[in-house]
Formats: structure tokens, C-alpha cells, sequence
């Protein structure tokens, strides 16, 4: 879609035309076609009528009808395909813009919606529309924020349950944890299995109405030192570690589940009371780190003219400011460069290069948080950078986001606090190895 879709002008208003080659004329030409069949939905009764979607608005939650009426809205919703679920969303935004923001209304009709049978589950699935087409449909941000408030509420992570999930959990669970994997792909039964398996934790967080879905779940290694190759975490074919001698918890996959709680935060209470679970399992664990990829480095690095990545990659960085050099690669040729060194015997020189530039990029700031996701969420809960680590995932992902770098973040339980008032300072607490060949 070309703009935004704002269903109706106000009332009495007259909305001027459009010249018919601007713009606004294609965004104009679009709305009036979603109000037509819209109307036409209505006139024939397969959706609610405007009138009955403003009672979902203001009537009492305790009003059968209006109950009734929500319920054939969910039904309705649930069984129709994307181009009418736009429109039941458009007519919801619609009807929201008639009442003040900080109102009720928006407020009680999700509540509404939540009584329903399967209600939250339905309401999940509900924001993940919302905000897929937050930038299509008009007015959709104010009911975002309505919904937003009251999920952050009922998902309040007091209400949550951690659960292990191993071998031995219900098959239905485990189909999950391969459908929702997103750090780094499950390719198989056995891969999972080597995963849930004894010398490995996995464990989620799930709320009692949604009891099959994991919401969000990390996975464990354990170690003799700080891992710096998910290459051998993943390799099913290694004999199991003994948990005896493990001195390392190695955080390697964090994944959410659900894009409708997107902003609900609870991943940093997950590894909080996950490290205190694996405290109370194994005394002996001393030391608490991921190996986290680096997700934005390459887009970022790809960006970069060829001075910006003089100035990082050269020592004598007032000397690369002051005096262009002519054949400098620019940041698309390093991002070549690095890929292909990671797959073969790296010089010493690309190496620190690439360390050089990685570093520089996830001390990156913008808007006072780091600018690479995965660092903004372990920055967050107070981790600390603590070390890079070479070629370690050279899966065609791994090249293609980080040239197969990764990073280690270091949860010291004592320093979590400082570090988090560092990094409001916009001063991420990096350790002093960071940039040195590993």
C-alpha cells in the first residue's frame, strides 16, 4: 500500500480532490475502495455493522449483547483471510478515533475480547496484525497502545511459570521449540534432542491460559571455559559434557515466540531466575555468559564509506581522518573481505580489523540504547561485552550477519547494577579484551 488508510473524513467535512498523479490521490482512491467494500461487508451482515462496532466500545462489560456481539466478532476475525481482517481492524481504528485518548473505550473493549473463550490467545495473534499493519491502517497505533498496556499487565512475569522442557516433554512442546527457534536453526529430531538433552537446560516461561505455548526460551550449555564456537555446541556428534566439571553456564539461544507481545519485556527475568535455577542445580557453576550473534554488524559495516572504516580499522586514527588514502576498501569490500577470511586462514591484520570494526559497532549508540538488538537486550539486563570470537558461526546465516563473528556477554551477578548505570550514561562497560585476537 502506498499511505496510510484513514477510513472516513470527519463528519460534515468536505475532503477536497486530489491532483490524480500525486501521491495522495493513489492514497485517497485507496481509502475510498476500502470504505466501499467495507460498506458492502456491512450492507450484506458478513461483519458487524459501524453502529455494533462502536457498542463493543461502550457498552458495560457486563452487557450480554454487547458480550454476544464480541463473540461473532472473534469468530468472524478468526475465519477470515488477510484482506478482511485489515478491514475489521480499520473499522475497529475507526471507531477507536471517535473517543479520547486515555478514555476507557479502548480499554473495555479489549477486556471484552479477552472473556471470550481463548481470549488472550486470540488477543496475541490480534496485536501481531496490529502492528504488521501499523503503518498501513490509520488510527491503528491508538488501539496498539490500549492493547499494549493491558498485555503488559496480564503478562506481568509474576503470573508466568518456568518450565524445563527436556526429551521427555510432551511432543506437541518440542514441535514448538523447532518452530520458534530463531537464533540458530533446529535441522532435525536428533538435532533437538541433543539440545533438551541431560548435560543440556532448555526451559521457557508460559502463562496459565496459553499452557502449550512457550512465550519465550533459552538454551544452556555448560563448559569448562567461556565458549567461542557454536559450531561445537551445535555438533550432536560430540559425547555429552560432564556436568561435574562445568564451570561455565553458556546462554546460546534466546527466541521469542509470540510477534504480538513485541515490547512486553520479560527476557530479562527469564535468565535472572534461570541463573538462580542452574545455582540451585550445579553449586560449582562460577561464571554466567551468552555467545550471541551479531545481527546488525554486516548491514551496518555494508554502510560504511571508505574513510568511517579507516578511522576504525587504522591505530593512528587522527593520522586516517587527516589524510585520504587512495585504494581504501569501503565498508561493502569488508564486509566481502571479512566473510571470505572466516571461511580460510585469516592474516593476523583482517582478524583485528574485523575485531576492530565489530567493537566499534555494538558500542554504537543511538537514542541512548546500542543500536544492535541482541546487544540492547543483554546491554540491558546488565551484562557487560566481554569477549569477540573469530569464525565463530560460519553458517551461510551466520556470514551473512556478522561474517560469521559472535560475541560473548558476561553476566558478573555482582556488577549487573554498574554496568547498567554505565550504559545510562551511554558508556557500554566493555571488557579490556574486547578487539584482541582470540
Amino acid at each position: 500500500m502506498s499511505g496510510p488508510v484513514n477510513l472516513a473524513p470527519a463528519r460534515g467535512a468536505r475532503t477536497p480532490e486530489p491532483e490524480a498523479d500525486t501521491p495522495d490521490a493513489a492514497a485517497a482512491a485507496e481509502s475510498a475502495g476500502l470504505i466501499t467494500r467495507l460498506g458492502r461487508l456491512w450492507e450484506r451482515g458478513r461483519l458487524p455493522s459501524e453502529s455494533e462496532v462502536r457498542r463493543l466500545f461502550e457498552a458495560r462489560l457486563t452487557d450480554v449483547a454487547a458480550n454476544k456481539l464480541a463473540r461473532r466478532w472473534c469468530e468472524l476475525y478468526g475465519a477470515a483471510d488477510g484482506k478482511d481482517r485489515r478491514l475489521m481492524l480499520a473499522a475497529l481504528a475507526q471507531a477507536r478515533g471517535a473517543f479520547p485518548d486515555g478514555g476507557a473505550e479502548g480499554a473495555r473493549l479489549f477486556k471484552r475480547f479477552n472473556a471470550q473463550p481463548q481470549g488472550l490467545r486470540f488477543l496475541v495473534e490480534l496485536r501481531a496484525d496490529m502492528l504488521r499493519w501499523r503503518k498501513q491502517v490509520s488510527g491503528i497505533q491508538a488501539l496498539d497502545k490500549d492493547l499494549e498496556g493491558l498485555l503488559s499487565a496480564w503478562f506481568d512475569v509474576g503470573l508466568l511459570e518456568l518450565r524445563p522442557l527436556t526429551w521427555d516433554s510432551p511432543a506437541s512442546l518440542l514441535e514448538k521449540l523447532i518452530l520458534y527457534e530463531a537464533v540458530h536453526e533446529i535441522k532435525s529430531w536428533d538435532d533437538l534432542r541433543r539440545r533438551v538433552s541431560p548435560d543440556r537446560r532448555c526451559y521457557a516461561y508460559f502463562h496459565p491460559q496459553m499452557p502449550g505455548v512457550p512465550l519465550i526460551f533459552v538454551e544452556v550449555a555448560f563448559a569448562s571455559q567461556m565458549a567461542d564456537d557454536v559450531q561445537v555446541l551445535l555438533d550432536s556428534t560430540l559425547p555429552p559434557q560432564d556436568l561435574d566439571k562445568a564451570r561455565w553456564a553458556i546462554f546460546y539461544s534466546i527466541s521469542n515466540t509470540q510477534p504480538g507481545l513485541k515490547g512486553i519485556s520479560f527476557g530479562n527475568f527469564l535468565l535472572k531466575r534461570v541463573v538462580e535455577q542452574l545455582l540451585d542445580e550445579l553449586p560449582k557453576l562460577k561464571s554466567f555468559a551468552t555467545l550471541s550473534p551479531i545481527p546488525g554488524f554486516a548491514d551496518w559495516l555494508g554502510k560504511l564509506d571508505a574513510e568511517a572504516v579507516e578511522a576504525i580499522v587504522r591505530e593512528d586514527k587522527v593520522r586516517a581522518k587527516t589524510r585520504k588514502r587512495e585504494g581504501v576498501p569501503d565498508g561493502q569490500r569488508w564486509v566481502a573481505r571479512l566473510s571470505r577470511a572466516a571461511q580460510g586462514k585469516a592474516p593476523d591484520v583482517v582478524r583485528r580489523a574485523g575485531f576492530r570494526l565489530a567493537a566499534s559497532y555494538l558500542q554504537s549508540m543511538k537514542n541512548g540504547l546500542p543500536v544492535d538488538p541482541v546487544a540492547r537486550f543483554h546491554l540491558g539486563n546488565g551484562a557487560r561485552i566481554e569477549r569477540l570470537n573469530w569464525a565463530a558461526d560460519t553458517s551461510a546465516k551466520g556470514l551473512k550477519q556478522s561474517c560469521a563473528m559472535m560475541v560473548n556477554y558476561l553476566y558478573d551477578l555482582d556488577e549487573l547494577d554498574a554496568n547498567l548505570a554505565r550504559l545510562g550514561e551511554g558508556k557500554p562497560q566493555v571488557s579490556r579484551g574486547v578487539g584482541r585476537v582470540a
